[in-house]
């Protein structure tokens, strides 16, 4: 399986944003953005040519960092986004907000999707009963999610038990912390997906 092995904290500095991709770390004194707030590399602080392509695809590569995504599957992801009703740019975040990693990241067990990603791949999470392994599983309305009985008397899943309501979990769904449980109401809306990215730029870079 294809994945990145860097340094997360590199993919921040280079979109000069914080992608929250080390959990508690980004918001500490800790965080390499806050002492080297420019992209890595010996060019680093050198100055580059804003072009309306960089840009695109500077926002794209966000958009796909954050959410742990490789470009083939990113790029299949907006395919899909673009074969359906509505939005293009809407309907990619809803296609991402819904894999099953980062619900349980919104949900609060993990401290990052990739820990989340862990947990799914590990098999600490069910989804109407049953176990699913596969981090980029898409929930449904009305879909049960939750830690394994047998998980949760893990370090890590304790530990998130003692913080859940720290981060305010998203609208469209609904964390019950007694039972590590999460509801999925509805797919979620535009105006409620707080990931902070340009959506309309990756459309235009993909409609090139």
């Amino acid at each position: 399986m294809a994945r990145y092995t860097g340094a997360d904290c590199k993919r921040c500095r280079r979109e000069k944003t914080k992608l929250f991709l080390k959990g508690s770390k980004c918001d500490s004194p800790r965080c390499p953005l806050e002492s080297r707030p420019y992209p890595p590399g010996q060019h680093g602080r050198a100055r580059t040519k804003e072009s309306e392509y960089l840009l695109q695809k500077r926002e794209k590569q966000k958009c796909a960092r954050i959410y742990g995504v490789l470009e083939k599957q990113f790029r299949g992801y907006y395919e899909e986004a673009q074969r359906k009703q509505g939005k293009t740019g809407e309907n990619l975040l809803r296609i991402l907000e819904t894999r099953l990693d980062n619900v349980v990241y919104r949900a609060g067990f993990a401290k990052s999707r990739d820990m989340a990603r862990q947990f799914v791949r590990h098999g600490h999470i069910t989804v109407n009963g049953h176990k699913v392994d596969i981090p980029s599983y898409r929930v449904s309305p009305n879909d049960i999610v939750e830690v394994r009985q047998a998980s949760r008397e893990l370090t890590p899943f304790v530990v998130a038990y003692a913080e859940l309501g720290s981060r305010p979990a998203p609208a469209w769904i609904e964390v019950i912390p007694s039972r590590m449980r999460v509801l999925v109401h509805s797919l979620p809306e535009r105006s409620v997906i707080d990931t902070q990215v340009q959506e309309q730029l990756i459309v235009e870079l993909y409609s090139k």
